[in-house]
């Protein structure tokens, strides 16, 4: 086998665990009908996009399979349907062949479509939507009858002994999948006692425990808002089922109280821990078409057209220090931003920027946090002047970022001002900054796969940060103050290339380079180069050895963004302030 080859079956392996999809909100009978007729509910749906090529004539299709394809072709899984048959569905399991059936099992590397709104359809149901926390209930009894499945499939191998404690699954969710999958989670009344397996109710254990990591696609986790406004509590007809996405709606079948008057925060004790939950978050309302474009005008900027890309975020409390006094402070869980849609021919789950977010948040071999420590924000001299004279001066710095691997024509991650995704901070925020305090503004999380490299002999992982900060305009008194303003004008863009070296690879690497002594042993490097050629040798690249005590617990990576001279800050003014990656190993 190619050494490629072998480290994708080895990852494979190590971390295969059932992957359930759960698809979004079906807002009419129609689209649940739709939704019953397909297979696979939407997650089979594939893109082409055209890229510009040197020759104008001659555009370069991009196409994307859809997740499904891609998983079964580069991770090897396959979607569970049996003669036509789901799991689920009682014939599967009933008679002689059904009873074979449930004996044999299914195997770890299988992939399973939550299909909750066949019984909501008008092909093979009553034609009548239900509850989040039924569709959850719903959820609790497929991951019961998969654990099932996959012990059986499990205890025929080797003689081996598989247990239902050994199991593990991925959620996958999209849009409104994602606030199924937290009801499931978060509110144990949606946790299940019994299943039906072959003509016969089983008791089973909880199953709340067995999931390994939460991905969701563009969830309306703190709900959808309308003209600014939460969507109303009470809906009439036909818009009843909108109301799903009413935070006080929400507040009761996810059994969270609000923190700050938002409900996407997740409780302290949840399983998985927030720390494998992953939000893809959608930039694009342009191109969503539903309701012939009207959704996305009242949703409005800074969303997918239907979810505002703040609402797309989840976020957990945890102390700072001992005791129970001890503060609580807001952490984001691991969240990337891709120029997409909610949904339809551009939408963000038939794109390769999410799923390749998704094989590496759920096969991958790193986690990096992108941070920017701001620690001061410097107005241009002849803005400052009317600060100095007691006016009020007001600015809002945005935060643009892109993460790239190599040799990829897509983004793992992707923040602009263009897309009304970039993260922003007033001056008048970072003006009450203290001395020694610093403004920590979460820009993105990466996940690393190392089978991905484009060539396997080279040593380390690489990934690129291009990172842009500007203040459009200035205001004093709350008025656009013109003088001095250029348009575009940027305080800081620049571009960093990380590389990241495991024990092996550091060895690899001194080797390469005709070092014969070994580093010490368990020790890691890394490395970054800005690529502003302007720059001094000794700031514009760095590298360090970090020891097995050190990687222990999340690495933090400290790099100094580099200060324009000193006429260009006194023209545009400046910011100071650090980029923090805080990498680890992932599992």
């Amino acid at each position: 086998m190619a050494t490629a080859e072998a480290a994708v079956e080895a990852l494979s392996t190590a971390k295969r665990y059932p992957i359930i999809y759960v698809r979004g909100f079906a807002f009419s009978a129609s689209e649940r009908d739709e939704t019953a007729a397909d297979p696979y509910c939407g997650f089979n749906v594939g893109s082409t996009v055209a890229r510009a090529t040197a020759d104008k004539n001659r555009p370069q299709s991009y196409f994307f399979e859809s997740p499904i394809v891609r998983l079964s072709l580069d991770h090897k899984y396959e979607v569970m349907y049996t003669d036509g048959i789901q799991i689920l569905d009682p014939t599967w399991s009933n008679g002689p062949m059904g009873q074979a059936r449930v004996d044999k099992g299914i195997p770890m590397n299988s992939i399973i479509i939550h299909r909750f709104y066949d019984a909501g359809s008008n092909l093979v149901g009553s034609g009548k939507s239900s509850s989040i926390s039924d569709y959850a209930k719903e959820l609790a009894k497929l991951i019961a009858t998969v654990r099932l499945l996959v012990r059986n499939h499990e205890s025929h191998k080797d003689g081996s002994t598989y247990t239902d404690a050994d199991f593990r699954c991925y959620l996958v969710a999209h849009s409104m999948g994602g606030l199924i999958v937290r009801a499931l989670l978060q509110n144990k009344a949606n946790d299940v006692s019994k299943i039906l397996v072959s003509d016969g109710e089983v008791k089973v254990a909880p199953v709340r425990d067995t999931v390994a990591k939460v991905f969701t696609y563009a969830t309306p986790h703190n709900g959808i808002e309308l003209g600014g406004f939460n969507v109303p509590r009470v809906l009439p007809g036909f818009l009843k089922d909108a109301s799903t996405f009413n935070r006080d709606v929400m507040r009761a079948y996810l059994d969270k109280q609000l923190i700050g008057g938002n409900i996407n925060y997740l409780p302290e004790d949840i399983s998985p821990p927030p720390s494998h939950w992953f939000c893809m978050v959608g930039t694009n309302r342009l191109d969503y078409e539903v309701a012939a474009g009207l959704s996305r005008n009242f949703v409005g900027r800074g969303s997918d057209g239907l979810v505002r890309i703040d609402n797309a975020t989840l976020w957990y409390q945890e102390k700072v220090g001992d005791g129970e006094d001890a503060p609580l402070i807001a952490k984001p869980t691991a969240t990337a931003y891709a120029y997409r849609s909610h949904s339809g021919s551009f939408g963000i789950v038939n794109s390769e920027e999410a799923y390749q977010n998704l094989v590496r948040f759920l096969f991958g071999n790193f986690r990096i946090d992108l941070w920017l420590d701001i620690e001061n924000a410097t107005l241009p001299a002849i803005v400052q002047q009317q600060e100095d004279a007691g006016r009020r001066v007001d600015a809002v710095y945005q935060i643009e970022l892109t993460v790239g691997t190599r040799g990829k024509t897509w983004a793992l991650s992707r923040r602009k001002s263009e897309d009304d995704s970039p993260a922003c901070r007033t001056y008048q925020d970072l003006k009450k900054l203290k001395a020694g305090q610093v403004e920590s503004v979460h820009l993105s999380t990466v996940f690393l796969i190392k089978s991905a490299k484009v060539n396997s002999d080279r040593p380390g992982i690489s990934y690129s940060v291009t990172l842009g900060i500007r203040a459009p305009d200035y205001e004093v008194d709350k008025a656009f103050w013109p003088d001095g303003h250029y348009e575009g004008v940027q305080l800081f863009r620049d571009s960093l290339v990380v590389t990241l070296y495991d024990p092996a690879d550091y060895k690899k690497l001194l080797l390469s380079q005709g070092n014969a002594a070994a580093p010490p042993e368990g020790h890691w490097m890394v490395s970054y180069d800005w690529l502003e050629d302007k720059l001094p040798p000794d700031k514009r690249s760095w590298s360090q050895e970090f020891s097995p005590e050190a990687i222990a617990k999340p690495m933090p990576v400290l790099i100094d963004l580099h200060q324009p001279a000193p006429g260009t800050v006194a023209q545009n003014g400046s910011v100071k302030a650090r980029l923090r990656m805080v990498a680890s190993g992932w599992e």
